[in-house]
């Protein structure tokens, strides 16, 4: 049963933020008082708590099944409104289910019943085609991204769901794009839209269109991330291939990197976010499946190696960086003759410097076989670093801890010294495996 909810500032201040921004207020007061709302508002500014704190005060804490659902499109959004939930601390259990995992581990989680469920549509529609729960008390029902979740489940998924849940009072739709139909079989009525989109507009992104003299653009990329040094920044691509050919040539040129897309397994892409956000590769080669919906730190800037094939995706990629009140650059690599589509407009040319240079990366990233479901917490890997491992603070990065394993940030030259201090050594109760990733 659920905990008594804690006060809306409880929460925030467990979140360290101190105050809401516009968006945020004007959302917590429509979807209080509405059945139906949508909002839209570019990537990163807040939607995903500005619908959390009216659905957190509408759960009733005596209830054991179900009371809303949150669909998303992707796993690495479930994951990550999961671990929002949880970090808010408000006693209510909250579970993400998504393909690429075992059914077992759902039902497992499943066993102990969350107020809360989010998951993919295909996911979703298993379970409930299953009934492996009640859906009698879900009265909220939230789409996050939804142009994208309703395409995902376009082959009957969301259909399915929607029939499964006959007692939904309160309808919440939210994207970072606007002009998406909303299936009739939605019934979404009269909803009260709050459209921020506009606000984009007086963001402080910049456009500027890198030359490349050959069609080729390798060897122009390279100069580009050279030329920006070692702040954060995502390189978009069209096609794994792409992706998988930009990794090896920069491997070639040691320029610490990761990728990032769907054909890759989940572990790897959730290992690939975790050296993203610690510092151990500032660079992230992508597709589109990173332009929203997963988590990771402001980027300074993005670069179009290739540019993609409609304006929506342009825009959400662009949204990775300039967020909220912060600058950002997005980068256009233009190749020999390259014919740029009508949507991009004319951006400032920019000549790259040829004094550039990327500075070594100075953090690695460690692997540790144990997590919270062996009761290990930060505190005892802390302590184990500094004891067993004989570090300083200054040498010990971010860690972060799941439920089955750990990854901890230390710096690149000691991370093999360690790697042999600390394999195979106890930790809380359990012998743990640790590696370098």
């Amino acid at each position: 049963m659920a905990n008594n909810i804690k006060e809306q500032q409880d929460i925030l201040d467990k979140l360290k933020i101190y105050s809401l921004n516009p968006m945020q207020e004007e959302a917590l007061e429509t979807i209080n008082n509405n059945a139906n709302t949508i909002l839209l508002s570019p990537t990163g500014t807040g939607k995903t708590l500005a619908f959390l704190l009216p659905l957190l005060a509408q759960l009733d804490p005596e209830c054991e099944e179900v009371q809303a659902l949150i669909i998303v499109p992707s796993r690495e959004l479930a994951i990550q409104i999961e671990h929002v939930i949880r970090n808010m601390g408000s006693g209510y259990k909250a579970n993400a289910i998504y393909g690429g995992r075992t059914i077992a581990k759902d039902k497992i989680e499943l066993k102990h019943t969350p107020a809360i469920l989010i998951g993919t549509p295909g996911r979703l529609s298993d379970h409930f085609e299953q009934a492996r729960f009640t859906t009698e008390n879900i009265k909220t029902l939230i789409i996050d991204e939804f142009d994208i979740s309703f395409e995902v489940g376009a082959g009957g998924d969301m259909r399915n769901i929607i029939s499964h849940l006959p007692n939904i009072t309160k309808r919440i739709l939210t994207s970072a794009t606007k002009g998406t139909s909303i299936p009739s079989y939605f019934r979404m009525d009269s909803p009260k839209t709050l459209d921020y989109l506009k606000e984009k507009a007086a963001s402080k992104l910049m456009i500027k269109t890198i030359l490349s003299p050959s069609k080729n653009k390798h060897n122009t990329l390279v100069d580009l991330l050279n030329h920006l040094g070692n702040d954060p920044g995502i390189v978009f691509c069209n096609k794994k291939d792409s992706i998988e050919d930009i990794s090896a040539f920069l491997d070639k040129k040691k320029i610490a990197h990761t990728c990032f897309h769907a054909g890759m397994e989940q572990i790897d892409r959730e290992r690939a976010l975790i050296k993203l956000k610690n510092g151990s590769v500032s660079i992230l080669v992508a597709s589109d499946l990173a332009s929203r919906g997963i988590d990771i730190p402001e980027m300074k800037f993005i670069i179009h190696y290739e540019t993609p094939d409609a304006y929506e995706e342009y825009t959400h990629r662009n949204g990775r960086t300039a967020r909220v009140d912060a600058k950002g650059t997005a980068y256009l690599i233009k190749g020999d003759r390259e014919v740029f589509p009508e949507f991009i407009e004319n951006a400032k040319v920019e000549k790259l410097s040829t004094t550039g240079k990327r500075k070594p990366q100075f953090w690695a990233t460690l692997f540790i076989s144990g997590g919270r479901k062996d009761k290990i917490s930060k505190g005892d890997i802390a302590g184990l670093f500094f004891k067993q491992g004989e570090i300083n603070k200054d040498q010990l990065g971010t860690i972060d801890l799941k439920q089955d394993c750990a990854f901890v940030a230390v710096p690149l030259t000691i991370a093999d010294a360690l790697v042999e201090k600390l394999n195979n050594t106890r930790l809380k109760k359990k012998k743990v495996r640790v590696s370098v990733i």
